[in-house]
């Protein structure tokens, strides 16, 4: 039988649910997905990692390579990465700390010309602004905590996250075969091959989600480099790109990354302008790449309509924060694979496509 004259295998399910059903099943999977994402959301970063090292393993397999042995190794390949992508944040921290006696010297200078400014343009004396100035401080010693608070608890989770990612990726890649039967006993036996069919594709989706990505950084880093470039900061290319390999890292990478081509246009031109104009640069490329660039160039390949995509990265972001943003992506193509194979699921395999889908009479 040839690939183009296979046909997706159906659940043979009548049943219609209802729309309140349906609701109620989403409010009560997301409020599990809330409370649990301690567990959920290195579970599901673990599952991504593993579908995308499936054939990796796979293929070391059946050259010889004992299991065990080939998912150490595609561990190790990505553990070594994400290792690489840490240093690389590490190193723009250190070059812009090497640079901080210089912008101190200069922020001194920034704040006194701005102190005088107020002085002629608003009559405030310098006693006024310095009491004002210190009353803000103390007020906010409370809010101080409880950032420090935030951040240590953050720091602690993402630790524990990349503690335990590589465990579950390798456990899930061993035991892949009993998780598979496990999954084929929850079903009728009619419908294996059906769950099988979907496992696979599953993994191909996953792959296009990859790949989908790789064409976000591009284009992020061309956006990033070409603004910089516009604006005269040296080495453009170099500081676009690596921000948007650090955007991998939601919110702190590019906050990271954004600390050098501040300091270095602030010491090269002397203006504050050129640094306001750094962060507008990446302000404008991140929120092209949040509702555009991102859910077309992923959405594209998902075979998923933009404004789902959109809509499921908000969602993702309210549940889960910035992993969810992520990790829902790839949720939502599986539930399409899912609804296409299912008639009574028929209308959100309709709302889910991007209108690509042939219409039967």
């Amino acid at each position: 039988m040839s690939e183009s004259s296979k046909k997706p295998v159906a659940f043979q399910s009548s049943r219609k649910y209802s729309i309140l059903e349906i609701l109620q099943f989403i409010v009560v999977v997301s409020l599990i997905l809330y409370f649990g994402k301690t567990l959920f959301i290195p579970l599901s970063f673990s599952l991504l990692i593993g579908f995308i090292l499936y054939p990796v393993c796979k293929w070391m397999e059946t050259k010889g390579i004992k299991k065990g042995i080939a998912i150490f190794i595609s561990i190790l390949g990505v553990t070594l990465l994400a290792g690489s992508i840490i240093y690389l944040l590490f190193i723009q921290f250190s070059e812009f700390l090497h640079e901080w006696e210089s912008l101190r010297v200069k922020l001194n200078q920034s704040i006194h010309q701005l102190s005088v400014f107020i002085v002629e343009r608003f009559n405030i004396s310098l006693e006024k602004q310095t009491e004002f100035i210190n009353n803000t401080v103390n007020d906010s010693g409370s809010l101080a905590f409880s950032m420090l608070r935030n951040t240590a608890y953050s720091l602690s989770t993402s630790l524990f996250f990349l503690i335990m990612i590589p465990v579950f990726s390798a456990l899930i890649l061993f035991h892949r075969q009993l998780l598979s039967n496990a999954l084929y006993e929850l079903f009728p036996p009619e419908r294996k091959n059906t769950i099988h069919e979907i496992l696979i594709e599953t993994i191909h989706e996953y792959y296009n989600f990859i790949k989908g990505m790789l064409i976000v950084y591009l284009i992020v880093g061309l956006l990033n480099s070409i603004g910089l470039w516009i604006i005269g900061v040296p080495n453009p290319f170099l500081f676009g790109f690596i921000a948007s390999i650090l955007t991998f890292i939601p919110y702190v990478g590019i906050m990271i990354s954004s600390l050098l081509p501040i300091a270095v246009s602030w010491i090269t031109y002397n203006s504050i302008w050129y640094p306001l104009a750094v962060i507008a640069v990446f302000s404008i490329v991140q929120a092209l790449e949040a509702y555009i660039v991102f859910p077309f160039a992923v959405g594209s390949r998902l075979k998923i309509n933009t404004l789902i995509i959109i809509i499921v990265v908000i969602v993702g972001g309210i549940i889960w924060g910035a992993a969810g943003m992520i990790l829902f992506i790839p949720f939502i193509s599986i539930i399409k694979l899912i609804a296409d194979r299912t008639p009574s699921l028929k209308t959100l395999s309709v709302l889910l496509g991007n209108g690509d889908q042939k219409q039967t009479s």
